[in-house]
């Protein structure tokens, strides 16, 4: 029995909570980077004995569209799956019941599902330091569930209970799009990192705003930290937010 983490993480929130479930079944794990451009999704199968832990953050209360098309794409085998959706601590809608729809149109048969608390990814004063000490502990219980679900070896699945609706909620486009200072010196970094290749070599200042998906990877991973956000429009976007966001919301889990 093999484990395969399929995470989308730009900015390492969600691979955090991939993480905390994964580390705590004691066994190798491969990982299936799907903010990675390059690689053919269409190569990747899973078989039907191993584990797989579907992670995404939630954009807009969706899973973002690159992570659909790049999933849709592996092939499941009937894979005993966990879906993870990640948040900042506002809301996220249909990303859940839309990653179990996506899995299972895969291939993929899902077991268990988790909404969990990251600190966001833009505006980082909200869901601030986590997952922290109490949230990982309730995720390593889960895991633990997750486990004793899977040596049961039980033939039938129930079915879960997810939130969300169909039709989904309209997906919004790329709100905030990260635009390099003149601390840039060019090395490229971003432009590889990218996972909707919005930022072309040729011009590593420039970013085309129709790809981006505000997934600020580039500013994360910027060693000059060279690549920002418009500061007002996030000043903005959080007092928009703060209400909403201010209060502290505990991870879902879904067996």
């Amino acid at each position: 029995m093999n484990v395969s983490q399929i995470i989308f993480s730009p900015t390492g929130g969600t691979e955090k909570v991939a993480d905390i479930i994964t580390k705590e079944w004691g066994m190798p794990v491969n990982r299936i980077d799907l903010s990675d451009a390059k690689t053919d999704y269409s190569a990747i199968s899973l078989e039907k004995e191993d584990i797989a832990v579907i992670a995404v953050p939630s954009y807009g209360g969706r899973v973002p569209a690159l992570a659909v098309q790049r999933i849709s794409k592996i092939h499941g085998n009937q894979t005993r799956c966990i879906i993870v959706c990640v948040y900042g601590n506002r809301a996220y809608e249909d990303t859940l019941i839309e990653l179990k729809d996506v899995a299972e149109k895969s291939g993929f048969k899902v077991i268990a599902a988790i909404a969990a608390i990251a600190e966001h990814s833009i505006m980082h004063q909200y869901a601030e330091g986590r997952p922290d000490s109490e949230d990982r502990s309730e995720l390593q219980h889960f895991a633990e569930k997750i486990l004793e679900k899977i040596s049961g070896n039980s033939t039938e699945i129930s079915t879960l209970q997810i939130p969300g609706n169909h039709p989904y909620k309209k997906a919004g486009g790329a709100g905030l799009v990260p635009k390099a200072g003149n601390k840039c010196t060019g090395c490229g970094l971003c432009a590889k990192r990218c996972p909707a290749q919005a930022i072309g070599k040729e011009n590593l200042k420039t970013t085309d705003s129709k790809k981006c998906i505000s997934c600020m990877r580039c500013v994360v991973h910027c060693p000059q930290s060279a690549r920002k956000v418009n500061g007002a429009m996030v000043s903005m976007a959080a007092l928009a937010l703060k209400k909403t966001c201010s209060i502290r919301k505990e991870n879902e889990l879904y067996i």
